[in-house]
């Protein structure tokens, strides 16, 4: 016989495994049902409110509120969350980053969902470390170390996908950890790098 799911019971259960952002597989498995009843389910509690869809495959409890690092972490695996988004969190880069940009060792990608937007940008995997569980917004996510998000940030510089941005603030980065993380990408021109933002980082500052 196949279980009939009400919706008042399937939020409650969701929420109190902590799945406020799910795939149709975990679904499926919570609830024990076939996965084209799920599938029905989903679907027709998303067009009734119930659910929020964020990109294909993936949707959260409408009315919940998710850390938006721990969907970034879940919405494309496997990643962490870095670049200028963790520069910003510790203070490296003056800029407000309101985007969150994460590292992957999958393709590029970026999503826009009704919850902001989300961007993964590829790395080696020989450099996909430097990362751990930290509890960031009421949840523990996958965020870099400071000198791990700089490193990445400084691989794409390299790449000259982005440009160097002239305010870094180097003073609770350590420089030997930088370089072993640079060292992972084994791209000489990134060592030069480090070199060029210390020294710009120790010339005297401009009072206006």
């Amino acid at each position: 016989m196949i279980k009939k799911l009400k919706r008042i019971e399937v939020e409650e259960k969701l929420k109190s495994l902590g799945l406020e952002v799910f795939t149709p597989r975990e679904f499926r498995d919570v609830f024990g049902v076939p996965s084209e009843i799920a599938s029905v389910f989903i679907s027709h509690n998303a067009d009734s409110g119930l659910f929020l869809k964020l990109r294909n495959g993936f949707y959260m409890i409408k009315d919940s509120h998710p850390s938006h690092y721990l969907i970034a972490n879940k919405l494309y695996e496997p990643s962490y969350v870095s670049l200028e988004k963790a520069l910003s969190h510790y203070n490296i880069i003056p800029e407000v980053v309101y985007s969150i940009t994460s590292v992957t060792t999958k393709i590029s990608r970026e999503y826009s969902t009704p919850l902001g937007v989300f961007s993964y940008q590829r790395i080696k995997k020989e450099a996909f470390t430097g990362y751990n569980l930290q509890q960031i917004d009421r949840a523990k996510v996958l965020y870099a170390e400071a000198e791990k998000a700089l490193a990445d940030y400084l691989y794409f510089v390299d790449l000259k996908k982005v440009s160097l941005n002239d305010r870094l603030d180097l003073k609770n980065i350590n420089k030997s950890k930088l370089i072993k993380y640079v060292k992972l990408f084994d791209r000489p021109r990134m060592l030069n790098l480090v070199k060029e933002i210390y020294v710009e980082y120790r010339k005297p500052r401009k009072i206006y």
